[in-house]
């Protein structure tokens, strides 16, 4: 009970930062480290509490560690999947009016949107379950952020590893307490619109106009130090060819590649250019990578199969501990085999709470969205289960949930069938939720059910756990969009600081399904194929060049990003990378052992103040002073006004 209640304060905390997140750029690093780090932590303190006091009944153990990382992972991936930055807000009436389809919205609602959620949110879970044997113990796939979220949770249970989760929990405290009061600070000169040091046109005013500008962002700077470098500068290359180079030129022909005088959110105009070849940029990366990992995925089956006699009837759990038993496995695993293995989890049940929950979906999803026809999403779960293991076990080999890619295939397929005359913007966005969902959810099962086998966890319980915490999440997470929803008015404007970049490129996507590409601007299309094809092909030389080289080739999905907001949070980024760095070269063990307690102190004291920050919008509460950084010409009329009142 009490890791349930720690994982229920911990999933807010971490749905706040997701959301936060989602709505500025879209770019997630993973939080494992920092819910186990967080749930160590408070249950450690609960736990001694309790024994000086002599009520202590159970003491904590590395497995309700697991059950509170897998809860909290498991509710906060809801704020992720269940689309609040990109398909499900692509939905609204204030995505469409950015876009050439203006008339097929449907505008956010707290009701709806947990219904969605819980009627596709648990589907995933229950069409791998059957195969978690094969997964872990007979293929025996790796799953990185599985494996190495086991290892530090095992790391925190030992005398020495104690200790230093300590300390790296005392270091998360002073950072998160420093962000906090940082976000607080900055509050107070936000009084009107460009105002504060968010606005703080730090490289000069030229480069401010283009989006190059350091504002003061600590999460950021945290998720800057969390991701790789190669990420960092990834995205720093793309805003650098995108607002450095390209817009400028594009800028330069209008009046021929598009009409004079166009508002500047127009899809006829600069805007088509940003969004579209964003899209291409994303769509050739994530074709290339798609069929790179089934490619994989098929291989790797192949020779699990030739090389493995597996039995067409799954054997008992019984047999199967007693040939655990006679491997030739070392001590560790013939434990953690058996105890994985003994708590079973009966495939009637997975297959039953499947088309149980699959035949409510299809009965209540219509009654939700009209344009999606209950044969499209019968289709769609007849094909889901075969997606999901292909996403799990591509996931387990490489660590990459393709689950975005899988839900756009679902927007160019759901809204081609379904038509402009029919919804089909509508249809195919809500296609892409019920595909991302179940996918999304299989990989992080199987993630951490590898996690679990390693922590000596009952899968009984972690699949408990999976439930309880995508059930919470399924709460949450619309509760905190609500908030921000109603908080902040220029939530998903171009420009704002909750732009929800992903939400207009997936309409647009969804657009393109359903219209083609007659609308867009001269050339744009061109350059779309030119950047379509470039993605692939700097794929392809990455792949065949030598590791040691084909590390510093940039990555196009990162490099995408800032093609539409702009690059000021590449460069939040790139400092904290270079904070990282410099730390390393002084000290590396440290900056190994503390830099991601740093990090998330940075990005969740951030994340938390976004909560009493929207409670003030909503009370009406303004911030005292407007610290505003003015043009050149202002500045002179300023002069002139002080000087005529002198």
């Amino acid at each position: 009970m009490r890791a349930f209640v720690v994982s229920f304060f911990l999933s807010i905390v971490f749905t706040f930062i997701v959301m936060k997140l989602n709505l500025t750029t879209g770019i997630i690093p993973s939080l494992n480290v920092s819910a186990g780090l967080l749930g160590f932590f408070f249950v450690r303190t609960w736990t001694r509490l309790l024994h000086k006091s002599g009520l202590l009944k159970q003491p904590f153990t590395r497995q309700e560690n697991t059950v509170i990382q897998t809860c909290v992972v498991a509710s906060s991936g809801i704020a992720f999947s269940g689309g609040f930055g990109s398909y499900l807000f692509g939905m609204s009436e204030s995505i469409s009016k950015q876009s050439s389809n203006t008339h097929d919205f449907k505008n956010p609602s707290l009701g709806w949107i947990i219904g969605f959620l819980f009627v596709v949110s648990f589907l995933g879970l229950f069409s791998v379950v059957p195969l978690r044997r094969i997964m872990i113990i007979d293929f025996k796939l790796t799953y990185p952020s599985g494996t190495a979220t086991a290892h530090l949770i095992n790391s925190f249970h030992t005398p020495h590893g104690a200790k230093l989760a300590k300390k790296q929990v005392r270091a998360l405290g002073k950072f998160f307490t420093f962000s906090f009061l940082w976000g607080f600070f900055q509050w107070f000169y936000t009084a009107g619109e460009d105002c504060g040091f968010l606005k703080f046109p730090s490289l000069g005013l030229q480069a401010y106009n283009y989006k190059f500008y350091f504002d003061f962002s600590a999460t950021y700077v945290g998720v800057g130090m969390i991701c790789p470098y190669i990420i960092n500068v990834s995205v720093l290359v793309g805003g650098i060819l995108s607002w450095g180079l390209m817009w400028p030129l594009i800028e330069n022909r209008k009046g021929d590649w598009y009409p004079v005088g166009l508002p500047s959110n127009s899809m006829s105009g600069l805007q088509a250019y940003k969004v579209f070849i964003a899209i291409a940029l994303i769509l050739g990366d994530g074709l290339y990578n798609f069929l790179k990992v089934l490619s994989q995925t098929i291989l790797g089956l192949s020779h699990q199969l030739l090389t493995k006699k597996l039995s067409s009837e799954l054997p008992v759990a019984d047999h199967l501990i007693e040939c655990v038993k006679s491997s030739q496995l070392s001590y560790d695993d013939k434990r953690r085999s058996q105890l994985f293995l003994k708590d079973q989890i009966p495939t009637w049940f997975a297959i039953g709470g499947y088309v149980a929950i699959a035949a409510i979906s299809i009965g209540t999803l219509p009654n939700i969205f009209h344009q999606l026809k209950w044969y499209y999403i019968l289709v769609i779960y007849i094909f889901a289960p075969t997606l999901a293991f292909c996403n799990a076990y591509g996931c387990g080999l490489t660590d990459w949930s393709l689950a975005p890619t899988y839900g756009k295939l679902a927007i160019f397929t759901i809204g081609a069938c379904a038509g402009a005359s029919h919804g089909g913007v509508l249809a195919g966005l809500a296609a892409c939720g019920v595909m991302m969902n179940i996918v999304s959810t299989a990989s992080d099962l199987m993630q951490d059910f590898k996690t679990g086998y390693l922590t000596l966890a009952s899968p009984r319980a972690m699949f408990g756990s999976q439930l309880i915490g995508t059930a919470m999440g399924c709460v949450i997470a619309p509760s905190v969009f609500w908030l921000f929803y109603n908080a902040f008015d220029d939530i998903g404007n171009p420009g704002s600081e909750y732009a929800a970049p992903y939400a207009i490129v997936y309409r647009n996507m969804a657009i393109i399904g359903v219209d083609g590409f007659s609308s867009l601007p001269k050339t744009c299309l061109l350059l779309c194929y030119v950047f379509f094809g470039a993605a692939i092909l700097i794929n392809l030389i990455r792949d065949r060049v030598d590791k040691k080289w084909g590390r510093y080739i940039p990555l196009r999905m990162a490099m995408a990003i800032p093609f539409y907001i702009g690059p000021y949070f590449a460069i939040d980024m790139c400092v904290g990378s270079l904070i990282l760095f410099i730390w390393e070269k002084i000290n590396k063990s440290k900056a190994d052992a503390f830099g991601p307690a740093v990090a998330s102190g940075l990005i969740c004291g951030d994340g938390i103040w976004t909560l009493p920050a929207s409670i003030l919008t909503l009370a009406e509460v303004k911030p005292p002073i407007c610290m505003k950084f003015l043009s050149r010409g202002s500045n002179a009329k300023v002069d002139k006004f002080l000087t005529s009142q002198g």
